[in-house]
């Protein structure tokens, strides 16, 4: 997972410098593979203005346009097909050296002189595809550095998280570890409940209660369909790997980034009654997002209305639902999928979505309302409209509930070697938002609902050392007493009989523990009292008094084959009884 660091010291902001947090991410068990700072080098690149575009007197594909840094208007050829007059745009004058290495310089560009260059966000290291020059806000100030408009340069840290830790996998979960370790402050935005305006909602049928026992859902009306995610959203997807599609498709994936839980948005005015999670059922279809046709397995859960499925649950919303560039009506929807009804689904059909993937490790079954409600503070604010109210539909007695578990002081020593103060303990419980209650023998610790990865006291025990930290618990060299055994030359190793046999050219054979009983009986010169009762012939009716007898059928064996010179051995058991 890639988070920024400007996201993150949002959240928490502790006295540490970036490689100072990388590596206390790193000890926290959130291995950081690597920090990457992102808009480095945008050293003489400005905010500039487009006056003017005309068409260039020679090139069909060419404009030539005239832009304002705030300081003087020069001449630009460009040919980006997105350029109009009055947007915002990234400048760079001759001078200049581009991330990429290019260096900028006045240059005639058939026979039109251009003065710089206005820059697209590849040309400037800001992403790895673009449809021409990047658009800036109408606010943005003229003249200012962009990277200081943008807040560059930002670090972005790309972590490799262990599977156990699904609350982690967002700026929440990392920042309540950060501020455990740390003690810095955690400081989560405030998301009041939006005023609802509107009546309209969506009624919930929870089909399969066990596979979806929280089900969130709101509705918004008369959206703007024109309007844009701001350019701050636009970045901070950007820096995670996440490109702009759509203001609702926007909000839902910066609320799945920023608090864990994944949302769905789907067009209002195509649902069709209502909203009916089940597990699918024998010959289903749908046609997914990617518009790709899937037949659904029967052990999936999908998400269904009065016209069938209209979405794989965790993994892909339907084409049928989907939100478009027309859409001014939305509904809003965040679920919860117990880990034990999402695990594996998504590969069955060849899929791995950021979704899926956090549903299969879990997310907070108490994060639906909130995430609901930031969303729509968020979709409110960029493109307008009118809220209905919140519907949380629950089946409470599918609903995980944290249980209560017994920290012995005793063994939290002897698993860490070493003491650690009692209170040192406490705080370290109070810090991870486990509510812990002392006696005289350990804690009982109740663990919040985020934390469904701790179940049994070992957990706990892992989570005081992480907090505690790894490099602070003392080194000690473990002395084994091996005492030297007697060896007897008696007693020789089979492993060393049959390597020496072999050496001497001999064959090892595996010969039947099952053998005739008159040939036993020669060789034993006693009748064997292990007689098969349903023996598979008369020559396998006896179990084996002695390996001889396998032996000498195998030799006699090869020499009536002409076999000359025949040295076998075998290593077996013989049976008596």
């Amino acid at each position: 997972m890639k988070i920024a660091e400007s996201w993150l010291r949002e959240w928490v902001d502790p006295e540490l410098t970036t490689e100072e947090l990388a590596h206390q991410l790193t000890m926290l068990g959130h291995e950081v593979d690597g920090v990457e700072i992102q808009g480095a080098g945008l050293d003489g690149v400005v905010v500039a203005e487009v006056l003017e575009v005309a068409k260039h007197p020679d090139a069909d594909r060419l404009s030539v346009c005239q832009v304002s840094n705030g300081k003087e208007t020069l001449e630009i050829v460009c040919g980006a097909p997105n350029v109009v007059k009055g947007m915002k745009t990234p400048l760079a004058t001759p001078g200049v050296k581009l991330p990429n290495g290019l260096k900028l310089r006045k240059s005639k560009i058939r026979g039109v002189v251009s003065n710089g260059m206005l820059c697209s966000a590849v040309e400037l290291g800001l992403g790895e595809e673009s449809d021409g020059i990047m658009a800036l806000a109408a606010d943005a100030p003229l003249g200012e550095a962009l990277a200081a408009y943008l807040k560059l340069p930002d670090a972005v840290f790309d972590i490799d998280l262990t599977p156990n830790r699904g609350d982690c996998f967002s700026v929440l979960g990392i920042a309540r570890d950060i501020s455990a370790l740390t003690g810095a402050e955690l400081r989560p935005p405030v998301v009041d409940p939006a005023a609802g305006s509107i009546d309209d909602s969506l009624p919930i049928e929870l089909l399969e209660p066990a596979g979806c026992p929280v089900f969130a859902g709101r509705v918004i009306r008369n959206i703007d369909p024109q309007a844009r995610s701001p350019l701050w959203m636009v970045e901070r997807l950007r820096r995670v790997g996440l490109r702009e599609i759509h203001p609702v498709v926007d909000v839902t994936n910066y609320v799945m980034m920023e608090l864990g839980q994944p949302l769905h948005g789907y067009d209002y005015g195509l649902v069709k009654g209502a909203i009916r999670p089940r597990l699918a059922k024998a010959g289903e279809k749908v046609t997914l997002l990617d518009e790709s046709d899937v037949e659904v397995r029967e052990n999936t859960l999908v998400i269904t209305d009065d016209s069938g499925v209209i979405g794989l649950a965790g993994i892909m919303g339907g084409l049928s639902t989907a939100v478009t560039d027309a859409t001014t009506d939305v509904y809003f929807e965040a679920a919860f999928w117990p880990p034990a009804y999402m695990a594996g689904r998504a590969r069955q059909y060849g899929m791995h979505t950021d979704a899926s993937m956090r549903f299969e490790r879990g997310v907070d079954p108490e994060g639906q309302g909130r995430a609901v409600e930031l969303a729509t503070k968020m979709l409110l604010e960029i493109s307008g409209g009118d809220a209905g109210p919140l519907l949380v539909t629950t089946a409470d007695e599918h609903r995980p509930e944290s249980k209560s578990i017994y920290l012995r002081r005793s063994r939290l020593s002897l698993l860490l070697g070493a003491e650690i103060d009692d209170d040192l303990v406490t705080g370290i419980l109070s810090r991870l938002e486990l509510s812990a209650t002392a006696d005289a023998d350990g804690w009982t610790v109740l663990p919040p609902s985020h934390r469904f990865d701790i179940s049994i006291e070992a957990d706990l025990i892992e989570e005081v050392a992480r907090i505690y930290g790894y490099d602070e618990i003392p080194e000690t060299t473990e002395i084994a007493h091996n005492a030297l055994v007697t060896v007897t030359e008696s007693s020789i190793d089979l492993e060393a009989v049959s390597a020496t046999l072999v050496a001497r050219d001999y064959q090892e054979v595996i010969t039947y523990s099952f053998v005739d009983q008159d040939a036993d009986s020669a060789i034993s010169g006693s009748e064997s009292q292990l007689v098969l009762s349903n023996p598979i012939s008369s020559e396998m009716s006896v179990m084996r008094s002695s390996l001889w007898v396998g032996m000498l059928e195998a030799a006699a064996n090869n020499t009536a084959r002409q076999q000359g010179r025949v040295r076998l051995f075998e290593v077996g058991k013989s049976f008596h009884g």
